[in-house]
């Protein structure tokens, strides 16, 4: 087999793991759940999710290479273009596909709804930029998720917006999704000098304020002790997960998943 077939896979593998794949994976499901459940027919699902999909990959690509050169003064050995897996025009490359792909596909969804996610992708690249070494490093992820359920609603018949308890679900799942995200990340970043809310609060503190904020979110979504009980597992996992553990995220996730699916059964996007 000769080099060149080699590297290929290798450097497709390089680029998954440059564009932070749980999160990217994990938005996109809720996202392609909540097209289907909102009845966006098969066509609409699949612009819907390839949108979020591309909006993902440019949001993760973007972050490794702005931060590059304090991944490699940290040896960051799991980052690929820290570890020189990646060239800069490479990894340049693909984000811009990523954007542009992410564009044309919100926009065949109807202005209204590529409005809401171009201006979701937007806050996370503020994040990427500036943000994230801030007090208001939480606001763009709170944003981003609001959205979210809005990118979906907007392209249905009417363009409605979704209701006021989902777009404060999602702003309170973002929330506690931005804080269980850097949970495994707290150490490294207050050394690169990073200080946004939960570098300054600290761990025990971040893990209590994402179940708190993935819970209210729940139960925001589907009201009641049932929903509590099945997402109960899931907060205990954020709070018990050791550190660099990517549990946390993953459980806030669950918890928004079991919560939606909830929604989703009595239609509460439609």
């Amino acid at each position: 087999m000769s080099s060149a077939a080699v590297e290929h896979p290798a450097r497709i593998g390089a680029l998954l793991r440059a564009c932070h794949p749980e999160p990217a994976a994990a938005v996109t499901a809720l996202a392609a759940a909540m097209a289907a459940g909102a009845g966006r027919g098969v066509l609409g699902a699949v612009l819907t999710t390839g949108a979020v999909a591309a909006g993902q990959l440019s949001i993760g690509w973007s972050n490794d290479l702005i931060d590059r050169r304090r991944d490699a003064d940290a040896g960051r050995t799991d980052k690929p273009l820290a570890a020189a897996e990646l060239t800069v025009r490479r990894i340049t490359a693909a984000t811009r596909w990523a954007v542009a792909c992410c564009v044309l596909l919100s926009a065949a969804c109807g202005v209204a709804a590529a409005t809401a996610h171009l201006t979701a992708v937007a806050a996370g690249w503020a994040y990427n930029l500036r943000l994230k070494a801030t007090v208001w490093s939480w606001l763009p992820y709170a944003v981003a998720f609001a959205l979210l359920p809005a990118f979906v609603t907007l392209a249905l018949p009417g363009r409605p917006w979704p209701a006021p308890d989902v777009l404060g679900a999602g702003a309170l799942l973002g929330t506690a999704a931005h804080f269980a995200n850097v949970l495994p990340d707290l150490a490294a970043d207050r050394a690169a000098g990073i200080r946004g809310l939960p570098q300054r609060l600290g761990r025990r503190a971040s893990a209590a304020v994402a179940v708190l904020a993935a819970t209210a979110a729940a139960l925001l979504l589907a009201p009641g002790w049932p929903v509590l009980a099945v997402t109960a597992p899931a907060a205990l996992a954020v709070l018990l997960a050791p550190p660099r553990s990517r549990v946390p995220f993953l459980g806030v996730i669950a918890a928004a998943a079991v919560a939606l699916a909830v929604l989703l059964a009595g239609g509460g996007l439609r």
